[in-house]
């Protein structure tokens, strides 16, 4: 039921029965696949209801189009970002730097995965054909996590563990650790290293990174 749960915030419609629920998450997911597999312009709803089950109908009633589909679809995969990744910094429980570290090497691993760096480059591909959807994927993704950081970044500064006068700067400054990763997974080069150079280099970084925010 978790996973039927988190289609709440998703579809257009939300399903009120289990069945309803099963449907509109088995067209969200079957639609995932085929957009992965092949490309957003090549698969048609028709494509999805064959794949899925259902119809054309429960798709307009839960997304609206193909597009809202599609929409539904990265707030998803958001969603599941969020929940294995980026995680509420609490300071009676977690260090910082622990903190900023695994944070690093989560997002890491998460780039990794190769089903995660092809949605990255669909949903780049479908920015470029609608600025809306750009503006909305940037407001919850990138900046999003950017201001998850920042929060903890403005905790810790209020309770005296660094100097963090601007931290939504700081956030931004602090996730382009990984930005030539990403660009690689991007443009398809393969990456070379292993979990022990990773963890030396983001060590590394996000000592460099408190080193700077010291107080003076």
């Amino acid at each position: 039921m978790q996973e039927l749960a988190q289609l709440e915030p998703l579809a257009r419609d939300t399903p009120q029965t289990k069945r309803g629920h099963e449907r509109c998450l088995a067209l969200l997911l079957s639609a995932n696949e085929l957009f992965l597999k092949h490309g957003y312009d090549a698969v048609s709803l028709d494509d999805i209801v064959q794949h899925a089950g259902g119809s054309k109908a429960s798709i307009y009633k839960f997304f609206g189009n193909k597009e809202g589909l599609f929409t539904a679809i990265c707030d998803y995969r958001r969603e599941q970002f969020f929940k294995d990744i980026c995680l509420p910094f609490e300071q009676d429980k977690d260090n910082l730097r622990s903190y900023l570290i695994n944070t690093l090497f989560n997002f890491h691993n998460h780039l990794l995965q190769p089903e995660n760096a092809a949605f990255m480059r669909l949903v780049l591909e479908r920015t470029q054909h609608n600025s809306e959807l750009a503006v909305y994927i940037h407001e919850q993704g990138p900046k999003h996590i950017q201001n998850a950081i920042a929060c903890a970044l403005e905790k810790a500064h209020n309770n005296g563990l660094l100097k963090c006068d601007y931290p939504i700067y700081s956030a931004q400054f602090y996730f382009g650790i990984l930005r030539n990763l990403e660009w690689r997974i991007l443009m398809g080069i393969p990456i070379q290293e292993n979990d022990q150079e990773t963890i030396k280099y983001i060590n590394y970084c996000v000592d460099r990174f408190l080193e700077g925010h010291q107080k003076v």
